[in-house]
């Protein structure tokens, strides 16, 4: 017989400090502090921030610590507590042209003026476990690092000077904040990216994966990878222009997409934008593949049912935190909702005849 389950505040209060026993760890293994993984976790950290909506690497590893490592868990942490802060006002476009460029590389063009910075990358590594790490944690010496200095032209302006790629689309119509506002459809582009940016990593990956196995017939080329720092800027009112209040590290991916025309444009290539917080280069790579994907119905494309295509689909199921709420809620007790469900299934086999009296226990 299923009876329902009683439980209170004891119970809670005792997983709370399960929790907080199990988050410590061995008391004799030293305590992993914010700073640690603030700089030997950046790219987790970076994850946190783009997801979370909020720049802020102390905060980010905070919730890190406080997750045991769950990154959904700490991005949940980072967007609540996002919610608490107050808006002063609105920074100005960051200008990517004017990127410090720590990273900087092109698929499509070999020669670039400011060169190409392999930057640090897991690129031409071995994907062999170094066991030195775990024995010493020593450093290599590395070369004199050294950023590209800002004003650096964009590779799809090569193209452009050609008319060889689309105009970059410009709009002055100030967009809708998703932080702040429910997600809506119809999403125009600005309100896309919006939703991409801070989308689950893995999602947008299995996406973006998808599109160049064919289920959305876009062959994309990566046009430039940059990583780097930007200033932000913020127009203050009694001054009259704006001044720097910060800067930020950002990675912006730019793909040339093949396009054949239409009735209305010659055949010349597309673009697909990718831009979040921090080094975060295959959620950059994988937001421009479905941001092209998205693109379709304004291109004049066919769609061809992929699901990167489908606009409600992809923003509808992207958010991590908004995934996460919908899937585990269903472990917390249901226990009138199975009870009813029990006895309809009952009494519907006994009208059919099926019902079966449960053999006594020897």
């Amino acid at each position: 017989m299923y009876v329902a389950v009683k439980g209170g505040e004891r119970a809670i209060e005792s997983a709370h400090a399960w929790l907080a026993e199990e988050r410590r760890g061995d008391t004799d293994v030293a305590e992993l502090s914010i700073a640690q993984i603030r700089e030997q976790l950046k790219l987790a950290v970076d994850r946190v921030m783009a997801e979370g909506s909020l720049y802020d690497p102390d905060l980010a590893a905070l919730a890190i610590k406080q997750s045991r490592g769950d990154l959904i868990e700490a991005i949940f942490l980072i967007r609540a507590y996002r919610t608490t802060l107050p808006r002063f006002g609105s920074s100005e476009p960051v200008d990517t042209g004017a990127m410090a460029c720590d990273r900087r590389i092109s698929a499509t063009f070999k020669d670039l003026p400011g060169g190409q910075v392999l930057g640090p990358t897991f690129d031409y590594t071995h994907r062999l476990l170094d066991f030195k790490l775990a024995a010493d944690g020593g450093v290599p010496e590395a070369p004199t690092r050294e950023s590209i200095p800002g004003d650096v032209p964009h590779v799809t302006e090569f193209l452009n000077r050609e008319g060889l790629i689309e105009e970059a689309p410009h709009d002055d119509t100030p967009p809708p904040d998703l932080t702040r506002e429910p997600l809506e459809m119809p999403a125009d582009r600005a309100l896309r990216l919006q939703a991409l940016t801070r989308a689950d990593e893995g999602f947008t990956l299995g996406l973006a994966y998808s599109t160049q196995r064919g289920y959305a017939r876009n062959h994309a080329f990566v046009g430039e990878l940059r990583i780097g720092a930007v200033a932000v800027e913020m127009d203050i009112p009694e001054l009259g222009f704006a001044i720097e209040i910060g800067e930020v590290t950002l990675t912006e991916c730019e793909t040339v997409n093949q396009f054949k025309g239409s009735k209305t444009e010659p055949p010349q290539f597309t673009r697909g934008y990718g831009l979040v917080f921090g080094q975060s280069e295959r959620k950059a790579i994988s937001m421009a593949l479905v941001d092209r994907a998205l693109r379709w119905e304004e291109l004049g494309e066919d769609n061809v049912g992929a699901p990167a295509q489908d606009t409600e689909f992809v923003l509808y199921h992207a958010d991590n935190i908004q995934a996460t709420g919908f899937l585990e809620h269903i472990k917390l007790p249901h226990y009138v909702d199975f009870q009813s469900e029990l006895e309809l299934v009952r009494k519907l086999r006994r009208e059919a005849g099926a019902d079966r009296v449960p053999e006594a226990a020897e």
